[in-house]
């Protein structure tokens, strides 16, 4: 691939904060040891807060231009309130590997929404590396025991969190042309934070006293809540806005085979050979994908 050096760095930042979101499952299982679902849910930002609003008050950014609220409002509506909340109310009814199943075709969506909104020009062959890298997932999921554990309602949930979070990635990226991604991230959680602080007091103050707080879930409950939620956004959004939201976001395409191998060093979860043969796979469907960029640019 002959890409520009813009889009090289915007690959890799989109790499980083892939890397970052891979360990939200595993860090989310350890933080479920003391904590409620929803309580992980609504804490995370303000977790993150801790660190976006000191951050922005050092730098002297200035108050959000009037033109950009809106987007910022939807950003923070759907990656710090919907996603986490729906996939917590799935995870309720069914497996991490059957929500796994569905989440699958984020990249493919996310793609599908940038082209929409940014009238992005893509090939077929994007499309169908895309989708054969989502197919790939699918199979890799169902593989680990993904097919199981049905439930038409965790479905409806996680499909409806897929499509607020992938449009919110456009969005994101698309304010990142703006201003920096991690103001576009400060300023979410900090949006986030007038229902984030009252849900997680009130789910607290009931579940506090289900379970012992454990190093494990203090460490997980950190995790994702200063890098999934917060550091992990710094790159994500500005590989979006440098490589391209279409082509960028097929990089999330490893993040299941990335978790998996934290799975399997932290969770001490059994890596068989389908699973590498499948990550094989899934990385060459991605560099399908990105190939595909530097074609459209020659032919255009």
């Amino acid at each position: 691939m002959h890409l520009s050096k813009k889009e090289t760095s915007g690959l890799w930042f989109a790499f980083i904060g892939v890397f970052f979101f891979s360990l939200s499952l595993p860090m989310t299982k350890w933080a479920l040891e003391s904590f409620d679902p929803l309580f992980t849910a609504f804490f995370r930002p303000i977790m993150a807060s801790v660190l976006a609003i000191p951050l922005l008050f050092i730098r002297r950014v200035p108050l959000i231009p009037r033109q950009y609220l809106k987007s910022i409002i939807y950003v923070t509506v759907g990656t710090a309130l919907i996603w986490p909340t729906l996939i917590a109310l799935a995870l309720q009814r069914t497996t991490s590997a059957h929500v796994a199943v569905i989440a699958a075709i984020m990249p493919l969506v996310t793609a599908i929404f940038a082209v929409i909104k940014d009238k992005t020009h893509v090939s077929m062959q994007f499309w169908i590396a895309s989708s054969c890298g989502t197919f790939l997932l699918i199979l890799f999921a169902i593989t680990r025991g993904g097919g199981t554990g049905r439930d038409l309602k965790a479905d409806i949930f996680t499909i409806l969190a897929v499509i607020a979070s992938s449009y919110c990635y456009v969005v994101g990226a698309e304010l990142s042309r703006a201003m920096p991604g991690w103001q576009v991230i400060s300023w979410v959680v900090i949006f986030g934070l007038p229902f984030c602080i009252p849900a997680s007091a009130i789910i607290w103050i009931k579940t506090h006293d289900l379970h012992p707080v454990t190093f494990h879930a203090v460490a997980g409950m950190t995790m994702i809540g200063i890098f999934s939620m917060y550091i992990g956004f710094f790159a994500w959004f500005r590989g979006l806005r440098d490589a391209g939201t279409a082509h960028g976001s097929q990089v999330q395409q490893l993040q299941a085979i990335m978790t998996v191998g934290w799975a399997a060093t932290l969770l001490h979860e059994k890596v068989t050979l389908g699973m590498l043969v499948i990550a094989f796979g899934v990385v060459a469907s991605v560099l399908w994908a990105l190939s595909t960029r530097q074609r459209v640019l020659e032919s255009s």
